[in-house]
This record gives structure tokens, C-alpha cells and sequence, in this order.
């Protein structure tokens, strides 16, 4: 598989706490939502599918069940808000507000 994210496919990614790596997700995420407001769809879907990219890194390193549903399902509710039907009525505002709290616990941090 090619990764986009090279260093954090090698190991990297695995060294960063589950909020460090929920941040990096959201921001991905956020990029996406920002070039799609910008009618800029090639480099919304890059952004899209890097979220994805970092989705799957993180499945790959979790330990617990519980985190597992939450990411896997996350990782089924972007899929469907960006590339699907939306059927579960996802909005702009709705992942700002999922991925804040953890940039908030990231920065708070250091």
C-alpha cells in the first residue's frame, strides 16, 4: 500500500497518544471541509482520503473495543459524509465539533 503519510506509516504514528492521533485525523478533516466550502474538489478529496489513511493507521494501533467502535465507526460516517449518501445526516459543523475537544486536550498538553 502507498501511504501519503510515510514517516507515521512506519511507526511513527503508533508513538502518539489516541487524542494526538484524533487531532491529526480532524485536521485532515477540516482541510477537507474547508476546500470543499472553497468549491476546490480535487484537493478536498486528497484531504478526504488522507483522513482516511490516518483512520486506518489508527484502527491498525488500537488495543481496546471501545475505541475501536468509536474509530471504525467515525471512519464509516466521514466516508459516507464525503463520498456517500449522508445517511447519517452529517454536517460541517458536526465534525468541527466532534474533533475539537480533542485538539483542545492536545493543546491544553503542551
Amino acid at each position: 500500500m502507498s501511504y501519503q503519510h510515510k514517516n507515521l506509516a512506519a511507526g511513527r504514528w503508533e508513538q502518539l497518544s489516541f487524542p494526538e492521533q484524533m487531532a491529526n485525523i480532524g485536521g485532515e478533516v477540516e482541510r477537507a471541509l474547508n476546500w470543499r466550502m472553497k468549491n476546490n474538489a480535487e484537493y478536498s478529496l486528497r484531504a478526504f482520503e488522507r483522513a482516511l489513511e490516518l483512520l486506518d493507521l489508527t484502527l491498525g494501533s488500537i488495543t481496546t473495543f471501545a475505541r475501536l467502535r468509536e474509530v471504525a465507526r467515525t471512519r464509516e460516517a466521514i466516508a459516507d459524509y464525503f463520498a456517500g449518501t449522508n445517511q447519517f445526516k452529517s454536517t460541517d459543523a458536526s465534525w468541527r465539533k466532534y474533533f475539537l475537544p480533542f485538539a483542545y486536550a492536545v493543546r491544553s498538553r503542551h
